[in-house]
């Protein structure tokens, strides 16, 4: 029974100045913690995986992509420059003789700004002197506190044989990254995974026989118990459909779904990337392609028991991700992925999902592959998040109700943490 008291005191916390209301939505949303969903982000105990600095930052894909669109430096001279040489030659290309307006230079910006480093300088003494003189471990705490995140979720390959060598090491880690266990290669590329698997002593058939398939479970079975991933992850190519007549299609049905279940973990799904479409820019040549949600479709209403994190890298099928999720309970759309990943289309896309689905979903993921990434990518997505909650909370109090201040904590909180906790079962 609520008392009168309870009741006049829900009343008083009702935000109903619109400026008060904004002014608390932005405080909520830029001093709650976020649990980052997906990350390709290592702590120190995994050596050379863990990247951080400055060259690091600048020669990340996005930022060489954009270079070679100003600079006339042929690929293959870019190539054989070192690190910092590629560093400095972005860093004048972008930041000295351009106005650094796109996203990802932007958010190089951010970086320096938080450390109190020159945005403007006109080389790279300065940053690289703050950068070589952090004990990672600390700068870690540091970096995490800025961005205000309590814990990412790694990218964890088992078919990489320098990282298997860190965890038959028996890692215990940072307890603030979480694993998952990537399955790229084995639903991809599974000749080369077979290869992999053959090669430290398991027996595996290309025609995927009895043997194979069992020996294929069992190994992830393996891998489970040594990674303790809290969900398994692929990326997927545009052209991905289910049901269909290929290896994927039976990886899929006949070790990766049936491990899912009996392991009660979640299945990550990035669909929609097109491979090397100029493979001079090497890992920045990837770009993307519309996919077919259908199949997205099919796979949660023929596999119920499994729970699925989805995002697709096409913007037209974001919004399709938001109808289908509407339709299946055990579907969770979750951030703005890669080209995704600009203030525009992060505020459009985190809009329709609050006007289709309330807040039963994950807003946005840092992606992030060096360690600082996380400073800009989450300042940089607050930014939109808070105003388009300002919206649907300005709507709300125009058509009838107020919200208060509880509520909008309860709805930071559960978009930032607590639905992806809820779905891989941390909590």
């Amino acid at each position: 029974m609520v008392t009168s008291t309870e009741s006049r005191t829900k009343f008083s916390e009702l935000l109903t100045d619109p400026e008060e209301l904004r002014a608390e939505v932005e405080i909520v949303v830029n001093s709650t913690p976020v649990m980052d969903a997906h990350t390709h982000l290592f702590p120190v105990e995994f050596d050379e995986l863990c990247l951080s600095g400055i060259d690091e930052l600048l020669t990340y894909h996005y930022l060489t992509a954009e270079a070679f669109r100003t600079t006339r430096m042929p690929y293959d001279q870019f190539w054989t420059m070192s690190k910092s040489e590629q560093a400095d030659l972005v860093w004048k290309t972008l930041f000295v003789d351009n106005t650094p307006t796109s996203e990802a230079a932007q958010g190089i910006i951010s970086v320096l700004d938080a450390f109190g480093l020159d945005t403007r300088a006109p080389d790279l003494k300065e940053a690289r002197a703050f950068f070589d003189s952090q004990r990672l471990a600390d700068h870690i705490d540091h970096v995490f506190d800025i961005a205000r995140v309590s814990g990412v979720v790694m990218t964890n390959d088992p078919f990489d044989d320098e990282e298997r060598a860190l965890w038959d090491r028996g890692l215990t880690g940072d307890g603030r990254f979480q694993s998952s266990l990537r399955l790229d290669r084995l639903l991809n590329d599974w000749s080369r995974a077979a290869a992999t698997l053959s090669r430290r002593g398991i027996s595996v058939s290309p025609d995927l026989d009895a043997e194979t398939i069992s020996g294929l479970r069992q190994f992830l079975q393996q891998c489970i118990q040594q990674m303790k991933p809290v969900y398994l992850a692929v990326s997927l190519p545009a052209e991905f459909d289910f049901p269909a007549d290929d290896i994927r299609d039976r990886l899929l049905r006949e070790v990766v779904l049936p491990i899912a279940g009996e392991h009660g973990l979640a299945l990550t799904l990035m669909v929609g990337v097109r491979r090397r479409v100029n493979p001079n820019l090497r890992e920045a040549g990837d770009a993307l392609g519309r996919a077919d949600v259908t199949a997205i479709e099919r796979l949660c209403a023929q596999y119920r028991d499994v729970r699925f994190l989805v995002t697709f890298l096409s913007r037209e099928n974001q919004h399709e991700l938001c109808v289908a999720a509407r339709k299946f309970n055990n579907l969770m759309p979750f951030g703005c992925w890669w080209f995704l990943n600009n203030p525009s289309i992060v505020s459009e896309i985190t809009r329709e999902r609050l006007e289709l689905l309330g807040q039963s979903f994950i807003p946005q993921h840092s992606d992030a592959r060096v360690l600082e990434q996380l400073i800009y990518k989450w300042k940089h997505a607050r930014r939109q998040i808070a105003e388009t909650l300002c919206i649907s909370y300005e709507q709300l109090l125009q058509n009838g109700r107020a919200v208060t201040r509880s509520e909008i904590s309860r709805d930071v909180t559960r978009i930032f943490s607590g639905n992806f906790n809820d779905w891989v079962g941390t909590v």
